[in-house]
């Protein structure tokens, strides 16, 4: 015993040019980091055990030397509810002599009995659709895998065979029941209700460069963390040698009060995590929660999931999906890899969160997590009362008003009512600029058939909390502050582009009393003319003429400074509109006109 003590202590205060365990000697490390500088050996019948959150950590560069038919056995739990899906990415492979990362499958899986001995995990034939957690049986039909996919029939059941590539995700169903062995002291296997089940996953441990394919533009794949330690996201996703992805993932996300099997009555969404830059926390936007039909196409949507997690870290096990640029790969590479206990403010594996009490660390923790947290904005737009899409807004002063890869996030939802930000044709839920207070943000609505719309700021990070801030409508050319207030509005069917912005000023009609008295707009609808008045040569560089629905009906730039604008109103239909004119100060002024042409 005191032998094996003295290993314990050598692990957790040094690290080892290379390591090589015995048959007779195996190393069990707890609450530590082992760091290997280069290859692992691991003899026959040979054991690594890392134990209350310990992480392995290599320094290979280039491809993994680790070989021997030992294994590693690391532990992760995920949501323990026979309907959930986890995305998971494997941290071993099969233990074969041969060096250099192998296969995954779920036979590798394995039920915790003590501290070091498990016993094999049950694979239930595809005809099984529900797990159980004692003995522990894995219900296969739920393993699947997802490759440069652009649409739901694209998912690859992976079921019980060993075909899990290095770095390849798969999805996976918890299991029901109880299992209170507490092999770690640290909770029991799965206490069952809603609680999480307890893998372990045994093989050889990957190491170094791990390389994934990634398909043409807005294809997805599912990978996740494919080693024994956490991973620095925001260092793999904003890496320039991995530019054929966008630099964005996206975690699943599920209501678990939904029990059923079948596609119709899942409800889930994917929520999006933007790194924005290296040693920031990250933008993470929750996914809403949508109905599916049979086909796995989407049916109508629902609330919010509200959750919202920390992605910085990616523990052991995490899946997650990223999007393509172009056809390409991106590669996994150990200086990702970093010593982060899970649980911590930064790291969080999608399973029902522990409580927590207060202390004097977590109160360190949450003072490093604000200070590194980039300043945004959230919107939420509440659409028919029915569902919450968030959108955030970044401030950043190397961002710039185009797509940003790494901070600009595209949606993975397709809503037949939705809001977004719309750039190079798509449809962005999370997007960033260098604040100006006289910039003006586009925010785009669509809708299916009429629909009511209420905007308002449920949250503002590391930003002037002084700042106000508004939706300008462009139809009467009025500015409401979502700060404080709710702004709600009616719209017709239709997109939206240029209706709503996002300002940080009030330029209301009114607010420079001196202009508004001397210009005048007028309808004249006998001559089918807008007129203007301007005795004060006041300059304009450009008129707007709206529709009720905020669509630009009219337009003219560079008017000058006149005593008088006219502009014909023939062609136009009967109705309301909003006239606009926009002085070289940028000074806006607007009113109501009624046109009425008989005959139109």
């Amino acid at each position: 015993m005191k032998k094996f003590a003295l290993l314990i202590y050598m692990i957790s205060i040094q690290s080892f040019g290379q390591i090589y365990v015995g048959a007779s000697t195996p190393v069990y490390v707890k609450s530590q980091v082992l760091y290997v500088q280069q290859d692992i050996n691991l003899a026959a019948n040979s054991n690594l055990y890392l134990r209350n959150l310990s992480q392995l950590v290599q320094g290979t560069t280039g491809t993994s030397t680790n070989v021997g038919t030992g294994i590693v056995s690391v532990y992760q739990e995920g949501s323990a509810d026979n309907f959930d899906y986890n995305y998971w990415c494997s941290p071993v492979g099969t233990n074969v002599a041969a060096g250099g990362n192998q296969n995954f499958g779920i036979t590798l899986l394995n039920r915790p009995t003590t501290s070091t001995a498990s016993t094999a995990a049950t694979i239930l034939p595809l005809a099984s659709l529900d797990g159980t957690a004692n003995p522990l049986a894995i219900a296969s039909r739920w393993i699947y895998k997802l490759t440069n996919a652009n649409s739901y029939s694209q998912w690859v059941q992976v079921g019980t065979t060993t075909t899990l590539a290095p770095g390849e995700g798969f999805t996976m169903k918890g299991t029901s029941g109880t299992d209170a062995v507490d092999p770690e002291g640290t909770g029991a296997n799965n206490p069952g209700g809603t609680g999480a089940q307890r893998y372990d996953f045994r093989g050889k441990p990957n190491d170094g460069n791990i390389t994934v394919t990634v398909g043409a533009a807005n294809a997805s794949t599912l990978t996740g963390n494919p080693y024994p330690s956490a991973l620095h996201l925001n260092a793999f996703l904003l890496d320039p040698l991995n530019n054929a992805c966008t630099g964005i993932a996206y975690f699943w996300e599920q209501d678990k009060t939904v029990n059923s099997h079948l596609i119709r009555a899942y409800r889930g969404g994917y929520a999006t995590y933007s790194p924005g830059s290296l040693g920031s926390n990250g933008i993470y936007v929750p996914g809403t929660f949508n109905s599916y039909n049979g086909d796995g196409s989407l049916n109508t949507v629902g609330t919010s999931s509200g959750l919202m997690r920390q992605r910085k870290y990616a523990p052991i096990g995490q899946g997650f999906v990223i999007k393509g640029v172009a056809n390409g790969t991106v590669t996994f590479r150990n200086s990702y890899r970093i010593f982060y206990k899970e649980g911590e403010s930064l790291s969080e594996f999608e399973k029902p969160a522990k409580d927590k009490t207060t202390n004097k660390t977590e109160e360190k923790e949450t003072s490093e997590k604000a200070s590194n947290d980039i300043p945004h904005i959230r919107i939420n737009a509440i659409i028919n009362n029915e569902f919450t899409r968030q959108l955030a807004l970044a401030f950043l002063p190397e961002a710039t008003d185009g797509v940003d890869r790494g901070l600009d996030a595209v949606s993975m939802d397709n809503f037949p009512s939705d809001t977004f930000f719309l750039m190079e044709g798509k449809n962005y839920i999370i997007t960033g600029t260098n604040f100006d207070v006289t910039k003006q943000i586009p925010l785009t609505v669509k809708a299916e058939a009429s629909t009511t719309l209420k905007f308002y700021i449920p949250e503002v990070i590391n930003f002037d909390p002084a700042q106000k801030i508004f939706i300008y409508d462009a139809v009467d050319a009025s500015y409401h502050n979502i700060k404080t207030g709710n702004y709600e509005v009616t719209i017709p069917p239709g997109v939206f582009p240029d209706r709503f912005k996002i300002t940080f000023t009030d330029k209301s009609l009114g607010t420079n009393e001196e202009t508004k008295s001397n210009f005048f707009i007028m309808q004249d609808n006998s001559h089918r003319l807008l007129k203007a008045s301007n005795p004060d040569f006041i300059a304009f560089k450009s008129f707007y003429l709206y529709d009720i629905a905020g669509k630009t009906v009219q337009s003219k730039e560079n008017l000058g400074a006149e005593e008088n604008y006219s502009f014909s109103t023939s062609g136009l239909s009967s109705g309301v509109y909003i006239a606009t004119f926009i002085t070289v100060d940028n000074e806006k002024i607007a009113q109501k006109v009624i046109i009425s042409n008989a005959g139109n």
